[in-house]
């Protein structure tokens, strides 16, 4: 396949050990911004989609390292549109399965124009918060990437670019824990180093992600074992029914805002935050995900409870942490 083809080899540069450098050229070049289109960009982002997730290890960088078999998914999901200003666009995913109508609030992308700061995925269960330099924000866009509980997992910085008429996001290069369909299989890494690619395409959208699995010591020394090529196609369609994804966040959503709330106090300034939970974050998923079913079954869940929930598994991120 061509396109696959072409992919690979630019995931072989952009996955490197250098840095901006060696980013395609549109992602780097000095274009006047606008950031009006790009906020169309991302809006268009919106709406339903059959998504198709295939990711591939292609460079094998350690003597005795074996190719992990490729992996291939799908789903149905709807984004929805939280929140919209001209500097600021919140995207919430939520899958449906066509046969149950069974609805999980998936993952969450914040859009930010000419971000001040943002946290990285600094240690094990740790993300700090930085500053971003006048320089790297300037005319750029900052997408954060939230789990299921709308705990942090990666930011990334970058501009829009145009060329030949084709909307295209490319970040710069940066950490984030391991994912959910690696961390239940694997100990052998736990870091990924990445670099994304977001395209608006005729009939929806496609997210690629070039990818270097790493291993880190707490001195922060690393070993670099593969790079691995993640193809994320959204297609729109009008075969399936969200209409119970749209029920669940029209019932929940107030008390989603109310979670998020309690994660933007830790991570709207410096030093971020530090999860006590397990690597799978289910100590919190499960709490969090059971007081949203009783929000949907008509009950109330007071502050105090989600409070309960935050104070017993996340602390204050260690200064020196980075």
């Amino acid at each position: 396949m061509k396109t696959l083809a072409a992919a690979l080899a630019w995931a072989a540069l952009a996955t490197g050990a250098a840095g901006a450098q060696d980013l395609p050229a549109a992602s780097v070049a000095n274009s006047a911004s606008d950031p009006a289109r790009d906020r169309a960009s991302i809006l268009a982002m919106e709406g339903e989609h059959m998504v198709d997730f295939a990711f591939d290890e292609t460079v094998l960088l350690q003597p005795g390292y074996e190719r992990q078999p490729a992996m291939r998914s799908g789903g149905n999901e709807v984004v929805i549109v939280v929140e919209d200003t001209p500097v600021k666009v919140v995207l919430q995913h939520l899958l449906v399965d066509d046969k149950s109508g069974h609805v999980t609030k998936h993952w969450r992308q914040d859009w930010t124009y000419e971000a001040p700061s943002r946290f990285e995925f600094s240690a094990d269960q740790t993300w700090t918060v930085h500053a971003l330099s006048a320089d790297q924000t300037r005319g750029a866009w900052t997408q954060c990437v939230f789990e299921v509980s709308d705990a942090p997992r990666y930011c990334g910085t970058g501009k829009w670019a145009y060329a030949n008429g084709i909307a295209t996001w490319t970040s710069d290069m940066t950490a984030r824990p391991l994912p959910r369909r690696e961390y239940t299989k694997r100990s052998d890494y736990n870091v990924v180093i990445g670099i994304n690619r977001h395209t608006i395409t005729p009939g929806g959208w496609t997210h690629e992600q070039f990818n270097t699995k790493v291993k880190r010591s707490p001195d922060g020394k690393q070993v670099d074992l593969a790079r691995e090529f993640g193809f994320n196609d959204y297609r729109k369609t009008t075969e399936i029914d969200f209409k119970p994804a749209y029920a669940y966040w029209n019932a929940t959503k107030d008390y989603w805002a109310r979670v998020r709330t309690r994660w933007d106090g830790f991570l709207s300034k410096p030093p971020g935050l530090r999860l006590k939970t397990k690597i799978d974050g289910m100590a919190m998923i499960v709490p969090l995900f059971t007081q949203a079913d009783d929000i949907q079954a008509g009950k109330r869940v007071a502050d105090r409870k989600i409070d309960a929930v935050f104070k017993k598994w996340v602390e204050r991120a260690p200064k020196q942490a980075r």
